[in-house]
């Protein structure tokens, strides 16, 4: 008892050491002590002697790659050496167990990889504005702040630029949304052209850059600025302003605030004026894709449910190895492989239509009837095998651990399920030693635990940064990538677009602080207005989108002055309206339609002096 309590103890330091070699001698300890055990146990096929095989795959859902495979060789490896010296095991024992082990092990990592990646992927995109690719207001003040800590540290001399474009509004006003769309983009790749790459560039809102550089002196910090005003010139030119820390501001608002002070002292002192069509065209043709990192909506889903395709064909897979090499003169032997390999069809099957079926919604139903299938076939033929403490046995409780990574919600009923047929087959099926039954079900349990617990946390971490990714960091609502995503998916009844009129002077007559409020309340407002099945979202600046569903869209022109008069209370603001199937299909078809008929209308009001 001693000897199991210092190896579990020590199997916990595993995971938990930073230092290296504290890592390899805890795991060396471990896994003599679990070696250990399985030799006093009688071997391989006594109650202990699955501990070996279930720690690699607790490795596998903890571990990166290569410390995963330097603790499955070593695990390995002791496991052979308990099958050589220890008591006698049934025909192919060890050999199957290494094998399912080894297969579920591995696509325990690679979902793990696979998750990783897509966490990575999800971070870098809550930090993306959707529309320039620089950082969003998230992205630039996280990436500030940590500058400013580091500064704080070295004592070396940082720089904080902020620029303002000059007359922006109008350009939105004349030529329309998508030339300022696209005069923003070209903004962002000249700042951008003109920073080293470590150089931090983020959009703020509307047409508001800033910069954070590490280096550079009040005197450089000046020079930057001519340099940055000069490639904006002829097509965008702004109005730039910068701190310098630690020689001007020592926090970050400290840094903002006097950022702000130059910008509007270059306002004042400037004669600003609108850029030309020419200018317009110049950045409208050089416009380019940009190359973001790809993620997917169902990606998650594609890949748990390939994953428990993989899954169906390993299990029956390793079955059919025994079958075909350890099975010799059984009685059962051409009814286990049929079974099994039906089973590895399932699999096959399964793996095939992961992508076309993770596009539905309510696709868990289906996937537990598909794994209570899979574990019958299995329950069979461990019954026809012997029962319980059988060689294929395993094909029962090993899989349970990628379940519970891979499908939490599926994977909890499916796993009592099994669980009981497990436990019934142990009971009405052979004389199993209840210690083995018992222990095996244990093992397989508290791994999967873990993996489930692993999983939930997983799971938690990318709805909040696909959350983040797809919404708005100032008002909440869904950004250009979350607005355009649910467009595909929620087929709307129509499209309304709103632009704040006057909202530039807010800006500059009372500071971009009371400017970010009012955005805020209005926000709030249209959702409020756009109720029960209004999706609202925010494209840039003060331009904001609402999709209506069939119940608010029997009358969109109504929808849309209903959403003005609410606004009225505290600005005024120009609508247009887009109806699928009447202007358009596709989200950009729509926009555009929208966009020509808002500013129809606030020509209009114009000309008549309203």
């Amino acid at each position: 008892m001693a000897l199991i309590l210092a190896t579990l103890v020590l199997g916990a330091v595993v995971m938990r050491r930073r230092g290296t070699s504290q890592q390899v001698a805890a795991l060396v300890f471990t896994t003599v002590g679990y070696a250990a055990l399985g030799l006093l146990d009688g071997g391989v096929a006594g109650p202990l002697g699955a501990l070996l095989p279930f720690s690699v795959m607790v490795y596998a859902a903890t571990m990166p790659p290569r410390a995963f495979a330097l603790a499955a060789t070593l695990s390995a490896t002791a496991y052979w050496a308990v099958a050589i010296g220890g008591g006698p095991a049934p025909i192919g024992y060890a050999a199957v167990y290494t094998v399912a082990f080894a297969g579920i092990s591995l696509l325990c990592l690679r979902y793990s990889a696979a998750m990783a990646s897509l966490r990575r992927r999800l971070d870098v995109l809550s930090q993306l504005d959707p529309l320039t690719g620089c950082l969003n207001r998230r992205g630039f003040d996280a990436r500030l702040a940590a500058e400013v800590a580091e500064a704080e540290r070295t004592g070396e001399p940082l720089v904080l630029l902020r620029l303002d474009l000059d007359r922006f509004k109008q350009v939105n006003d004349t030529y329309g949304h998508q030339a300022g769309d696209e005069l923003l983009a070209w903004t962002a790749r000249t700042l951008k052209s003109q920073l080293r790459a470590h150089d931090a560039v983020g959009r703020l809102g509307g047409d508001e850059f800033a910069a954070v550089l590490t280096g550079p002196d009040a005197e450089a910090a000046a020079t930057l600025v001519e340099r940055v005003r000069a490639a904006l010139n002829g097509v965008a030119a702004g109005s730039i302003g910068y701190a310098c820390y630690p020689a001007e501001a020592t926090g970050i608002e400290a840094l903002h605030h006097r950022a702000d002070q130059r910008v509007y002292v270059a306002k004042t002192g400037r004669d600003r004026r609108p850029p030309g069509p020419a200018a317009v065209a110049r950045a409208r043709a050089a416009a380019a894709p940009r190359q973001e990192p790809r993620v997917s909506r169902h990606e998650r889903r594609r890949r748990a449910i390939a994953d428990s395709g993989r899954l169906g064909m390993v299990d029956p897979g390793v079955g059919l190895f025994y079958v075909a090499f350890f099975a010799a003169g059984h009685p059962h032997r051409l009814a286990m492989g049929v079974l099994l390999a039906v089973a590895a069809l399932i699999g096959v099957a399964t793996l095939r239509v992961a992508s076309p079926l993770s596009r539905y919604g309510r696709v868990g139903p289906a996937m537990f009837v598909l794994g209570v299938v899979q574990f019958s076939i299995a329950g069979t033929v461990v019954c026809l095998d012997g029962g319980a403490d059988s060689t294929l046995a395993l094909g029962l409780f090993a899989p349970l651990p990628l379940i519970a990574l891979t499908t939490p919600s599926v994977g909890r009923p499916l796993l009592a399920v099994i669980v009981a047929g497990y436990l019934g087959i142990a009971v009405s099926v052979g004389h199993p030693d209840p210690w083995y039954v018992a222990m095996h079900l244990a093992g397989a349990l508290g791994v999967s635990a873990l993996c489930g617990h692993k999983g939930r946390i997983a799971a938690r971490r990318r709805r909040q940064l696909s959350e983040l990714s797809r919404t708005d960091p100032l008002t909440g609502c869904l950004n250009r990538r979350g607005f355009t995503e649910r467009f595909a998916a929620e087929r709307p009844a129509a499209l309304v677009l709103l632009d704040l009129d006057g909202f530039k002077q807010v800006n500059d007559m009372h500071g971009h602080s009371a400017g970010d409020e009012l955005l805020i309340w209005v926000a709030a407002t249209l959702r409020q207005h756009a109720r029960p099945g209004g999706i609202v979202g925010r494209l840039g600046g003060d331009e904001f989108v609402v999709l209506l569903d069939r119940d608010t869209a029997a009358d969109p022109g109504r929808t849309a002055e209903t959403l003005r008069a609410a606004l009225a209370e505290r600005t005024a603001c120009s609508a247009g309206v887009a109806v699928p199937g009447e202007h358009g299909e596709d989200f950009d078809t729509l926009y555009a339609h929208a966009d020509a008929e808002l500013y129809a209308r606030k020509a209009a009001r114009d000309t008549a002096g309203l």
